[in-house]
C-alpha cells in the first residue's frame, strides 16, 4: 500500500510501453502522474525507470488511441488531453521505410515518421539528391491496382530484397539535416551534362558519402530494358475509372505517415505529384530528370496516357536509343570533347527554356505591339446529322482570338465568327505521314463546349497557329517571349515524327538486341508483329540518333508534355444538381468535368479565374467559386475529398516559385493553401 501522504488524491496512473530493441528488457511501465506534469518531465521520468544507458533524442510519446505525436514536451498532460486510459509508446520518430522510385527501384532509408509528410519528402528527396522536392509526394497503392501484384509477391520474395538499394546509413536516416539538395550559382556541377552520370570530383558533394557513385548512377542511369512478364503483371488501366485509381492513394502532406496508418518497412511509391517541373538543369538534376523520365516512360508503356501510333514510335526510338547507349563503355563517354559539351549545353539551355514555358525577363519583347497571324485555312464542324462540313476561310489571329471572313478581301468588314480562346482546350490532331495538320479547339460556351477544328496545309503553318492557340488558351498573346520557343518545340517533335527508311536501318536490327515488346504499351504488341515494330522503330531512330543521353531524356519528357492528357489527374466525382457520376480532371493551370462514358470533355474551368474554393468538411463536398459568378461544388468518390482540396492549393502554390528565391521554400504557405480546416 502507498500512504496518502507520499501520493496526494490528484495522482494518477499512466501506463506507457517502450519500443527498444534490448531483449530481456522490460517494455511496460506504470507512472504514478499528475495533470500538470508536462510531457518533457514524463519522458525523463520514464528515462530514468528504465535503466538502460542509450541514446533517447530520437524518442517521442505516440499515443495510440488518438493517433497523434505528442511533440510538444513543454504542454502538460492535461493540455494534451491524456488521462488514465491512454496509451502511450515511447518510440522512435525515424523509421525505416521502402520507396518504389519512378524506375521501380527500391530504396530502403530511414524516414521521420513524426514530421508533416511534405517535410519528410523534403528529406528524402535531400538523400537522393532530387531538387524540387515541392513537385512529389508518397502515394499508397489502392487495392484495385495491387491485384496481379500479389501473386508475384508470394512467389518471388527473395528476388524483391535483391533488388533493394540500402540507404540506411543517409543523415536523413540517422535523424540528422542533410544537405540542402538545391544549388547556387557558384555551386560545382555534379553530373556530366551530357552522360547525366556523377563527376567523380564532386561526388563528394553527397550527404556524407551516403550516396556513393555507384548508388547515384542507379538512380541517375536508366535500365529500360524490362522483361515482358514485368510489364504484363503491372497494373494497366483500361478506362477513366481505372486511371481515377492511380490518384486515390495519395497522403496528406499536412499530416504524418504515422497519422496515416503507415507502418515500419512499408512500401510507398515516391512520385512527381505535381506536374509542372521548374528549373530543370542537367548539371545539377541527372536523378531528377532520369526519374520524371522514367515516370513518363511508364505512364506512356502502361496506358496512363494516350498517344498516336506515330508518338509511340518516336517513344520507343528515345527508349531503344539508351538501350544501344548505355552499352558503351564509361570510358568513351568520358572522352567527349569540350567543343561538344559547350555545344550540347547550348542545346540543353534551349530545351531548359522550352521546358519552363520560356524566359519570362525579355520584358521589352512582351510590350511591342502584338503581332497577328493571317492565312487560309480549312474550318472543319462536326454535324449531328451529316458528314463534316469542311470549307476554306481567311483566319486572321490577334491577341487571344481568331476570326474568320469569306477571303482575304472582306477581311476588312465583320467577321462571320469570332472565336475568344481564352480557357479553351487546345488538342493535336497531327498525322506527319499523312499530311495531316489539325488544331482542334474545344471553346467553353454556355452549356457545354463548342467544337471547332482547324486544318493546317505544312509543318510551319501547323507550329505558328498550334502554338498561338496554346498561349491564348492561357491567357497569352504572340507578344510573349514564350511564343517562338513554343513554336520551336511543335516543329522539333514534328521533325522527329518526319523519318524515312534508309539503307542503315535494314542492317541495324542484326546489331541491336532488342525486344520491341519492352517498348511501346501492349495495344501496339498485338497490333505488329516483332519484325515490323523493330523495323518501326529503327525508322524513328534514325531521328535521335545524334543525341546525348541526357538530351534524349528531356526530349522524351518534352514529347510527353505535348500530350493532350498529360498532367491530368482523374478522379470520379457528382456535380451538385447532377443524377450521374463525372470524371474530374485536375491538371496544373485548370479543372476538366469529363463524360465518364464518352471520354469527351464537357467543361473546363481555369485557375485563372477562380476566386476562392473551400471544404465543407461534414458533407465532404468541395465547392470552388470563379469569376462572373460561376460556382461549382461536388463531392469526390473515388478519393478522399482532401486530396483535390491538396492538388488546387498545390499548384497554386507552385505557380509562385521564381529563380530569384528558389533556395527556400515557403512551406508556411503551402500548408495554408493546402491544409484546410477539419
Amino acid at each position: 500500500m502507498v500512504s496518502s501522504s507520499e501520493y496526494g488524491s490528484h495522482t494518477w496512473e499512466l501506463s506507457l510501453t517502450v519500443d527498444h530493441q534490448h531483449e530481456n528488457v522490460q517494455k511496460e511501465f506504470s507512472l504514478q502522474v499528475t495533470g500538470d506534469l508536462h510531457v518533457g518531465g514524463l519522458m525523463l521520468k520514464l528515462v530514468e525507470k528504465i535503466k538502460i544507458a542509450q541514446d533517447w533524442s530520437d524518442y517521442a510519446f505516440w499515443w495510440e488511441q488518438k493517433k497523434c505525436w505528442l511533440l510538444k514536451t513543454h504542454w502538460t498532460l492535461d493540455k494534451c488531453g491524456v488521462q488514465a486510459d491512454a496509451k502511450l509508446i515511447f518510440t522512435t520518430q525515424h523509421k525505416m521505410l521502402r520507396l518504389r522510385l519512378p524506375n521501380m527501384k527500391t530504396v530502403r532509408l530511414k524516414v521521420s515518421f513524426s514530421s508533416m509528410v511534405f517535410r519528410a519528402v523534403s528529406d528524402i528527396c535531400k538523400t537522393l539528391n532530387i531538387r524540387r522536392s515541392e513537385e512529389l509526394s508518397l502515394l499508397k497503392q489502392s487495392e484495385g491496382t495491387l491485384k496481379k501484384k500479389k501473386k508475384k509477391d508470394k512467389n518471388s520474395k527473395e528476388l524483391v530484397t535483391e533488388d533493394i538499394l540500402d540507404l540506411c546509413n543517409s543523415p536523413v536516416s540517422s535523424g540528422l539535416p542533410a544537405n540542402p539538395g538545391l544549388y547556387s550559382k557558384t555551386m560545382t556541377p555534379v553530373y556530366d551534362p551530357v552522360s547525366g552520370s556523377p563527376a567523380s570530383s564532386t561526388i563528394t558533394w553527397f550527404s556524407d558519402g551516403s550516396m556513393t557513385e555507384q548508388n547515384c548512377s542507379i538512380l541517375a542511369l536508366s535500365h529500360p530494358n524490362c522483361s515482358l512478364e514485368t510489364l504484363a503483371e503491372m497494373y494497366q488501366p483500361r478506362t477513366l475509372a481505372d486511371k481515377a485509381k492511380l490518384n486515390a492513394g495519395w497522403l496528406d502532406s499536412s499530416r504524418s505517415l504515422m497519422e496515416q496508418g503507415v507502418l515500419e518497412e512499408d512500401q510507398l511509391l515516391l512520385r512527381f505529384k505535381y506536374y509542372t517541373f521548374f528549373d530543370l538543369n542537367p548539371k545539377y538534376d541527372a536523378v531528377r530528370i532520369n526519374q520524371i523520365y522514367e515516370q513518363a516512360r511508364w505512364a506512356i508503356l502502361l496506358e496512363e496516357i494516350d498517344c498516336t501510333e506515330e508518338e509511340m514510335l518516336i517513344f520507343a526510338a528515345l527508349q531503344a536509343y539508351h538501350v544501344s547507349k548505355l552499352s558503351l563503355s564509361s570510358e568513351t563517354q568520358d572522352s567527349t570533347c569540350e567543343s561538344e559539351v559547350d555545344e550540347v549545353e547550348a542545346a540543353l539551355s534551349n530545351l531548359e527554356v522550352t521546358l519552363e514555358g520560356g524566359n519570362k525577363s525579355n520584358i521589352l519583347e512582351d510590350i511591342t505591339d502584338i503581332p497577328k497571324l493571317a492565312d487560309n485555312l480549312r474550318l472543319v464542324r462536326p454535324k449531328k446529322l451529316a458528314l463534316k462540313a469542311i470549307k476554306t476561310y481567311w483566319f486572321v489571329f490577334r491577341d487571344t482570338s481568331i476570326s474568320y471572313f469569306k477571303t482575304k478581301e472582306s477581311a476588312q468588314g465583320e467577321p462571320i465568327e469570332k472565336l475568344n480562346l481564352k480557357g479553351c482546350e487546345v488538342v493535336p490532331d497531327v498525322n506527319v505521314a499523312a499530311k495531316k495538320f489539325g488544331i482542334k479547339l474545344l471553346i467553353p460556351v454556355a452549356d457545354g463546349m463548342n467544337e471547332v477544328y482547324l486544318r493546317c496545309d505544312n509543318e510551319d503553318q501547323y507550329a505558328r497557329w498550334m502554338a498561338a492557340c496554346v498561349l491564348a488558351s492561357k491567357g497569352r498573346t504572340m507578344a510573349d517571349s514564350s511564343y517562338q520557343p513554343e513554336v520551336q518545340k511543335i516543329l522539333s517533335f514534328l521533325q522527329m515524327k518526319n523519318w524515312t527508311m534508309c539503307s542503315q536501318a535494314a542492317s541495324e536490327p542484326e546489331t541491336v538486341d532488342m525486344k520491341p515488346e519492352c517498348f511501346v504499351s501492349p495495344r501496339y504488341t498485338k497490333k505488329f508483329k516483332s519484325k515490323q515494330l523493330t523495323a518501326r522503330i529503327l525508322e524513328a531512330h534514325q531521328n535521335v540518333s545524334q543525341m546525348s543521353l541526357v538530351e534524349a531524356k528531356l526530349r522524351f519528357i518534352q514529347a510527353w508534355q505535348s500530350l493532350p492528357e498529360f498532367g491530368l489527374s482523374y478522379y470520379i466525382v457528382r456535380f451538385k444538381g447532377s443524377k450521374k457520376d463525372d470524371v474530374l480532371g485536375v491538371s496544373y493551370n485548370r479543372l476538366i468535368r469529363i463524360d465518364m462514358a464518352t471520354g469527351d470533355p464537357i467543361t473546363t474551368w481555369r485557375f485563372s479565374n477562380m476566386k476562392q474554393w473551400n471544404v465543407n468538411w461534414e458533407i465532404r463536398q468541395v465547392a470552388i467559386e470563379f469569376d462572373q459568378n460561376v460556382s461549382i461544388a461536388f463531392t469526390c468518390l473515388s478519393a478522399d475529398c482532401k486530396i483535390i482540396h491538396e492538388y488546387i492549393g498545390g499548384y497554386i502554390f507552385l505557380s509562385t516559385r521564381s529563380k530569384d528565391h528558389n533556395e527556400t521554400l515557403d512551406e508556411e504557405l503551402f500548408h495554408k493553401l493546402t491544409g484546410g480546416q477539419e
